[in-house]
């Protein structure tokens, strides 16, 4: 048995195999489209829930309560009484803080359980690359209170980039102005974003045309990846239904840097509901965000 376990939330978009394999359980957060709610057990596929989205349809989303986040650690600690709860960042959710109320609660009624709760201040696969490297550090014998210890002090190192196909679904999360999406739209003009030190989605530079957006994600790592670029061996990349732009954005990371390790997975509805179809998003780490 292990000493502990390392659990998510579905945010984290790993693929359902790889969930599998490693045995990581997650919270799930729902979302509402067409006046139903959607959980992890009765989810769309991301292909039709996408084809939703460039439909018309606008989903919403629900973050875990105390509640539920109490109920979703009891059932962890039924599997081990030392949980490593990896997080969706605080700056684009009240999850963490729900599970982190939740764990204090729990830890106070029972002194024997440990549960320490990671903000990762990431989104979809880059927090689920946070997750990966606490498993390989899991994998190397590494202890609770050190995996703990690298997650908080690295997590900042976690660069997510991405850029967006259609403004007008940043313009409904208040990251754009209407104006802007409508302008853009009209040139063809492709923003370029991360998430920040906080966690929160900024705005990084525009280009106009996809297929220099795609390049400018790879341009960033160049200049990002700095004292990281020999420690990097795995990328990940997630894509709002727009598989073939991850594979090229994959094979240039391959062709300018020599990273081959990588898994590309689809954007989940729930994070997809806020960015949209045709999002591209690329995960490593680096000495700046």
């Amino acid at each position: 048995m292990r000493d502990y376990i390392i659990t998510t939330d579905n945010t984290c978009d790993l693929p359902s195999e790889y969930l599998k394999e490693h045995q990581v359980l997650c919270m799930s957060l729902t979302y509402i489209l067409d006046g139903k709610t959607y959980t992890e057990d009765n989810s769309l596929s991301y292909q039709e829930f996408y084809k939703k989205m460039r439909e018309g349809c606008m989903p919403t989303t629900s973050q875990v309560n105390p509640e539920e986040a109490r109920k979703n650690l009891e059932s962890f600690l039924e599997i081990n009484k030392n949980i490593i709860h990896i997080a969706f960042s605080s700056g684009l959710s009240g999850t963490y803080n729900s599970t982190r109320l939740a764990a204090q609660e729990i830890m106070e009624e029972r002194p024997d359980c440990r549960i320490h709760v990671v903000d990762s201040l990431c989104a979809s696969m880059g927090e689920g690359l946070l997750v990966h490297k606490a498993l390989k550090l899991q994998e190397q014998g590494k202890s609770f209170e050190e995996v703990t210890e690298w997650l908080e002090r690295y997590k900042g190192n976690l660069v997510h980039n991405f850029t967006v196909d259609d403004l007008f679904h940043l313009y409904r999360g208040g990251r754009v102005s209407k104006t802007a999406a409508v302008l853009g739209t009209m040139i063809n003009l492709k923003p370029v974003l991360h998430v920040d030190d906080a966690g929160m989605l900024k705005p990084v530079s525009k280009v106009r045309g996809r297929k220099k957006s795609l390049n400018a994600l790879v341009d960033s790592m160049e200049k990002q990846m700095g004292s990281w670029r020999e420690k990097n061996d795995v990328v990940f990349l997630s894509h709002g239904d727009c598989y073939e732009d991850a594979v090229y954005v994959k094979e240039q990371v391959e062709k300018r840097f020599g990273i081959h390790g990588s898994i590309i997975s689809p954007i989940g509805p729930v994070i997809g509901t806020h960015s949209g179809p045709g999002t591209l998003a690329l995960f490593y780490m680096g000495d700046v965000r």
